[in-house]
């Protein structure tokens, strides 16, 4: 319970006639006895809030950047109606900087044994599950002089899934796929190594592609054709130590890293292959196997959703022993982390004999587009010096770069923006090259 404004302001304008002609006990009495009445009364006629019925409804899930509605139903079961003003709480997170008053604040009225709904529209900034906080509700009388106030807790989560902005190059990367697969009428028949079918040789055609035992059996030269492989299995192995923590554009390298690994899934499961996550740093954060290419991309962002960087090293010998017992068999083993020096000289380098003995591996990389304005700088001595650090990183990381080149390992290094397309183009290069 708690006095309002209104009755503080009532109590101010009544003193000033008792400072001015009664400036006693007996004016005192004159003025908050009525007042005290008043508000007596009007804590008796406001509905109770213990007794109120709470039930939620709405969104259980959501992508980032868009908006998320959680529905309260609030039932009065008293005699009185509810006038009250009702703050549905959640983390700060769950709404853009500066929204979260305006938000989260309702003014609603019931009338007695019939229920009102409210509607708290979320608009989350990170991912992961948002769960609902308290509920308090201040229920005013009739004269809006006292209140009522108690809390309530009605459970609630959302589950925040990453975004997925790199999805508008899906449609040319899926184009390219069908130029591969020979689908698409194009100057170059796509390459492969599985046998797709025979036909009648043209000009142009390479002329090793000729199955002289099927144009022996007939009056014109027929040429093999070949598909992309199909069937093969990708796993993405998401590292999720400390160097995935780094901020790249005001966002950790993680979610960059996320974004283009759920291209490259889309793409792989349209192409026919089967694709496997995890997420590892000294254990298991994230594990998808198994799934079905219609219910993969709903299992890999529901996965993803709760993953968090880890601020410790990871272990590199433990990743490269739970990627071989994911990938029993020849696969493309995807890892995403980080190119710095330290941790792949020291970590990554002594275990890649062992994933490359068996398997064919790409690792990608987010790369920080501050660094490269950093080395275009001029002008000044200070933008001189950086210049000349960021040359020296660049240098750095072009080196590890070469260094696992020479293993055999394909190397993707690009910006947040540019990593997914970049990612899906390498996995394309290697389909057509016959490396899966």
């Amino acid at each position: 319970m708690a006095f309002t404004g209104r009755a503080a302001l009532l109590a101010a304008l009544g003193s000033l006639p008792v400072g001015i002609w009664d400036a006693g006990w007996t004016g005192i009495l004159a003025v908050n006895a009525p007042l005290a009445l008043a508000c007596a009364c009007d804590y008796a006629l406001a509905a109770p809030v213990r007794r109120l019925g709470l039930t939620r409804a709405g969104d259980t899930s959501v992508r980032l950047g868009d908006s998320a509605d959680v529905t309260l139903t609030i039932t009065n079961p008293s005699r009185r109606p509810l006038r009250a003003q009702v703050r549905d709480a959640w983390p700060p997170s769950s709404w853009q900087p500066g929204t979260e008053t305006a938000a989260s604040r309702h003014r609603v009225t019931v009338p007695p044994g019939e229920r009102r709904r409210v509607t708290t529209r979320l608009r989350p900034t990170r991912r992961g599950d948002r769960q609902a906080d308290r509920i308090t509700i201040r229920s005013y009388g009739p004269l809006g002089l006292f209140t009522r106030q108690g809390t309530h807790k009605v459970p609630w989560t959302v589950r925040v899934l990453p975004p997925f902005t790199s999805r508008k190059h899906l449609p040319s990367k899926l184009a390219r796929l069908r130029e591969l697969d020979g689908r698409t009428s194009v100057i170059v028949r796509g390459q492969g190594t599985e046998f797709d079918s025979l036909r009648e040789y043209v000009p142009g055609d390479d002329t090793r592609s000729i199955d002289w035992r099927a144009t022996a059996r007939q009056s014109t030269v027929a040429v093999r054709t070949w598909r992309p492989e199909r069937d093969r299995h990708i796993l993405i192995v998401l590292d999720t130590g400390r160097t995935s923590a780094g901020r790249v554009d005001d966002a950790p390298r993680l979610d960059a890293a996320m974004d283009a690994a759920l291209l490259l899934a889309a793409l792989a499961s349209r192409a026919g292959d089967r694709v496997d996550l995890l997420a590892y740093d000294r254990r298991v954060r994230a594990l998808v196997q198994g799934r079905a290419a219609g219910q993969l991309l709903p299992a890999l962002v529901n996965a993803m959703a709760t993953v968090e960087p880890e601020l410790v090293e990871t272990d590199a010998r433990g990743l490269a022993a739970m990627a071989l017992r994911s990938a029993p068999r020849r696969s493309l083993i995807v890892l995403l982390t980080a190119l710095d020096a330290a941790p792949v000289e020291e970590g990554l380098m002594p275990v890649l004999p062992q994933l490359t003995q068996r398997h064919t591996v790409l690792v990608a990389s987010v790369a920080d587009p501050h660094i490269a304005r950093m080395a275009a700088a001029r002008g000044t001595v200070d933008a001189v010096y950086e210049a000349a650090a960021a040359a020296q990183s660049q240098a750095e990381r072009h080196r590890v770069a070469e260094q696992l080149r020479r293993q055999g390992i394909t190397v993707v290094d690009a910006t947040p923006d540019d990593l997914a397309p970049a990612l899906a183009d390498a996995y394309l290069a290697l389909k057509a090259a016959g490396r899966l």
